[in-house]
């Protein structure tokens, strides 16, 4: 979700004013997501290379966090979305991991869609993290050296029954995936936007969405009837 900072010092305002005009976007398009049938939203709200920002700028994020946890669970509860944290949560502070867990809670009954925070996250440590904890299963004696394949590391990661996604959208003109969903993101489409994400609302979600539809995937292989297909005889 790039461009809060940019929209901002665009109109003159301070950084967090960036982010904070951030969540209404969360909110539009969490609640067009539902409503069109998506059932799995991954939104990258802060990186494990956030934490080196100026600690005003971290503070303040971490207020908005918590704000939007406390002000959206009606909105969670109306649209039947649950919602789930992943990433080194326990970098949190305190008060924001522990309403991170409630809202948790109190939604998991919900299964229109599933709405993931990428919080403290980095597909690096995702990664290293699914890594150590097979060399630990490994030297305690349960894990074989043959059984470590693409599944086993696959299940360790931080929600393994997360389905990779089918979408990854950049805003802001971005052009690189930052650390996002490295492993899940192996077969992903992209759509790139200039939009800023205070800008990005359901239209332009939709746009993206039809953008996507309108690609063919093929997963490596060629498909019958593939007009791109290169046929030798």
């Amino acid at each position: 979700m790039d461009g809060n900072g940019r929209w901002a010092n665009r109109g003159g305002r301070m950084r967090l004013r960036g982010h904070e005009a951030g969540v209404d976007s969360v909110r539009d398009v969490t609640t067009a997501a539902a409503e069109w049938g998506i059932k799995n939203l991954t939104l990258y709200a802060f990186s494990v290379e956030n934490w080196s920002r100026p600690q005003r700028e971290v503070r303040g994020l971490m207020r908005f966090l918590k704000r939007f946890l406390d002000e959206e669970l009606p909105t969670l509860l109306d649209n039947g979305v649950r919602l789930l944290g992943i990433g080194r949560l326990q970098d949190l502070p305190g008060d924001v991991l522990e309403k991170l867990r409630s809202v948790e809670q109190k939604t998991k009954h919900c299964t229109t869609m599933t709405l993931r925070l990428a919080l403290s996250y980095g597909g690096r440590q995702e990664i290293v993290d699914a890594v150590r904890q097979i060399a630990r299963e490994a030297q305690e004696g349960r894990l074989e050296p043959d059984q470590v394949d693409i599944k086993a590391i696959a299940s360790r990661l931080y929600h393994p029954d997360m389905p990779d996604p089918d979408l990854i959208i950049r805003s802001a003109g971005e052009l690189r995936l930052s650390n996002f969903l490295l492993w899940e993101a192996s077969y992903s489409e992209f759509y790139f936007t200039e939009t800023l994400w205070p800008d990005f609302r359901r239209k332009n979600l939709q746009i993206a969405l039809q953008a996507y539809a309108e690609r063919v995937r093929r997963f490596g292989r060629v498909l019958e009837n593939d007009p791109a297909a290169e046929v030798q005889s």
